[in-house]
């Protein structure tokens, strides 16, 4: 039977592997899914990313399944009643991210900017391949999106994890050399 190569960080735990062989760096151009995302990312910050998947399905239900129509709408007794919750991570800043990023994701759709064509507009519309396999944090262009979040309203969109969001979500392809999905 032949070895099956991945992303070395994939084989520490099945998660990982799940996640890696079925979602990451996987092309998404549904803008609610790139919004969910990139708050999930946002919710990473410190933690590892293995944290935030046994966690996922938590988050979905707390956040009304990322609907930003619905967490624009939270109030203090949202927040309050999501640091009690025990199966999320209790952060009230990334909290208020949260709704704050729903809230500018709203913006931008009904000032006639859509979420998805807006951020893959910015990589050409196409992913990004790193030819060199070389393991970045971060880039001039996500050091740019970055920016271009933070001026319309989002938190928690360093670049850094704008950076691990892009690749996340396909729009740079940093699988490793010899992993199956590089170009597959």
């Amino acid at each position: 039977m032949a070895t099956v190569h991945r992303c070395a960080w994939a084989e520490t735990d099945p998660l990982l592997r799940v996640y890696h062989d079925e979602e990451w760096g996987i092309p998404q151009r549904d803008g609610r899914a790139l919004w969910e995302a990139l708050m999930l990312d946002g919710f990473q910050a410190g933690l590892s990313w293995l944290t935030i998947l046994r966690k996922r399905e938590a988050f979905r239900k707390a956040f009304k399944h990322f609907q930003p129509e619905k967490v624009a709408r939270f109030r203090e007794a949202d927040i309050e009643r999501l640091l009690q919750n025990p199966d999320i991570i209790r952060s009230r800043a990334k909290i208020e991210a949260t709704i704050a990023g729903a809230q500018a994701y709203l913006k931008m759709q009904k000032a006639g900017e859509d979420f998805s064509a807006f951020l893959w507009g910015m990589v050409g519309d196409e992913p990004i391949q790193n030819e060199t396999g070389a393991r970045l944090t971060k880039s001039a262009l996500s050091e740019q999106i970055s920016k271009a979040l933070k001026d319309r309203g989002f938190k928690f969109v360093g670049p850094v994890i704008v950076y691990a969001w892009m690749q996340a979500v396909g729009m740079v392809n940093d699988h490793e050399v010899e992993c199956f999905k590089r170009f597959g």
